[in-house]
């Protein structure tokens, strides 16, 4: 397929561009939250509007009240969500969760959607138990008892854990901590006895949480898909969330471009503009190269997520790693051809850099995927 968006997507493309840029702009959102000190680190209405838009439901079925789209056009949106830095909870709400839900009963999906598509509620995936993202390790435990399970263990690095109304855990329910089998997810929501959250502020002033289980007790209506065939489910869900959060890294890498090559156009030196220096736009125009290509692999990798590809999982570990390595660059490149000015907060390019930091680690930096592209490829 063309790597570039069809006739429908680019109107979903100019309407999410003038939407994120009018409503979910940095000044009226991000430094908004993030200088009154937030504890959710994003507005409730604003998500609301989402809703109103169709965005929370792009990955919900049309049976189930949603737009029955696909990862493409989802990608769509969270580009135009890095590059403006809209703080929301769409990746985690409307891509993770969503993408979970797909596989659960017709009583998971009919208690926990119709607040997705309303906007009236928060979802969040808890997968990870340490410092870095290691889903092939689960240790977080669900055994059974009575008609239902009691969860017991804890996760790291929930995104919006303190502010979700239910979280998708993934908990092992046989078998030991390294098997592939044995998994199991459950829907746990947000009143659930003995669930604690501490909340920890990110770099880029989101917010996360380590949530610990402590006997929580849960029926068995809770779970999604089949008792110890989670590991399917999750494989499911992890992959749109890396294409997810490889889309909004996209826009990350091109706003910050975008700023960088403004300033190159009004910033004078010499008497002479700096973009008018040949050793600087050698710079900008590799730098351009770097974030197209990154943008072509994501775009493949949601394409082949769509088709049901047997390579997208493979796709999806390249474009995490390509565009790890292409925002990566941008803010760099971004804050040196801003010269000092660049490490203040009276610039946006500054906190291009940092919302990179917090999301290359999400769901596996460069260097896991990496590995995975070559495990995954034989070697």
């Amino acid at each position: 397929m063309p790597l570039y968006h069809t006739d429908d997507q680019q109107m979903l493309h100019d309407t999410a561009s003038t939407f994120m840029a009018e409503e979910g702009a940095i000044d009226k959102q991000l430094r908004h939250w993030r200088d009154r000190d937030c504890p959710d680190g994003f507005g409730h209405a604003l998500w609301q509007q989402f809703a109103e838009m169709g965005f929370t439901g792009i990955l919900v079925s049309e049976e189930d009240g949603g737009l029955g789209m696909g990862h493409v056009e989802a990608g769509i949106v969270l580009e135009e969500i890095g590059r403006n830095l809209t703080p929301s909870p769409f990746l985690a709400s409307s891509v993770l969760v969503a993408s979970a839900l797909r596989h659960g009963g017709d009583d998971v999906r009919g208690r926990w959607l119709p607040g997705l598509l309303s906007g009236e509620a928060v979802y969040s995936a808890a997968i990870d138990e340490g410092a870095k993202h290691r889903p092939e390790r689960i240790a977080c435990r669900a055994e059974r008892s009575g008609n239902g399970f009691r969860l017991t263990g804890q996760k790291d690095f929930v995104l919006h854990g303190a502010s979700a109304d239910m979280l998708v855990v993934a908990a092992r329910t046989s078998g030991s901590d390294g098997d592939a089998d044995g998994v199991t997810l459950f829907a746990v929501p947000r009143d659930a006895a003995n669930m604690t959250h501490q909340p920890v502020r990110l770099v880029d002033s989101s917010v996360a949480t380590h949530t610990k289980f402590d006997g929580v007790d849960l029926d068995g209506d809770a779970v999604i898909g089949e008792v110890d065939g989670g590991r399917e489910v999750l494989n499911a869900m992890l992959m749109a969330g890396r294409v997810g959060a490889a889309a909004e890294g996209v826009g990350v890498a091109r706003g910050a471009m975008d700023r960088t090559v403004d300033y190159l156009k009004q910033r004078k030196q010499f008497g002479k503009y700096i973009g008018e220096f040949q050793a600087l736009q050698h710079r900008a125009a590799h730098l351009y190269s770097e974030v197209e290509i990154a943008r072509a692999a994501v775009i493949k990798a949601a394409q082949l997520l769509d088709g049901g590809s047997e390579q997208a999982d493979l796709m999806a570990s390249v474009a995490k790693a390509k565009v790890g390595k292409a925002a990566g660059l941008a803010v760099k490149e971004g804050v040196q051809m801003h010269g000092g000015v660049g490490m203040t907060d009276e610039y946006d390019i500054g906190l291009y850099m940092k919302r990179d930091r917090a999301l290359a680690e999400f769901l596996g930096d460069q260097y896991y995927h990496a590995g995975r592209v070559a495990e995954l490829s034989g070697y």
